[in-house]
């Protein structure tokens, strides 16, 4: 039973770039809108100006979490680097919500 858990170099190379693949993905894209999010909500602009300054930089926000998951030095570093923002960034806006502040 336990041999055939076990993978062989080349499929635990697999799995590392499909899960660093879905951290690009899936972590890029909630930090990204998380990010979005909050720029649209705290920037001192006014509401459009906020929301397209938030919209346009995550793009930006985007394409550096691209890059991270594949420079991190294994593939639970890179997921990390997403949880923690994205956790960061979502309770800034839960407590936001919740406080009714920068209404």
């Amino acid at each position: 039973m336990i041999a055939a858990l076990s993978l062989t170099p080349a499929a635990r190379h697999r799995w590392m770039v499909a899960s660093r693949a879905l951290a690009a993905i899936v972590g890029g894209y909630t930090v990204a809108a998380l990010s979005a999010s909050a720029l649209a909500v705290f920037l001192p602009l006014p509401r459009a100006d906020a929301t397209l300054t938030g919209t346009m930089l995550s793009f930006l926000v985007f394409a550096c979490a691209v890059i991270w998951v594949f420079a991190a030095r294994n593939a639970t570093r890179a997921w990390l680097g997403l949880v923690l923002p994205a956790a960061a960034l979502g309770l800034a806006l839960w407590l936001n919500h919740i406080t009714g502040a920068a209404a």
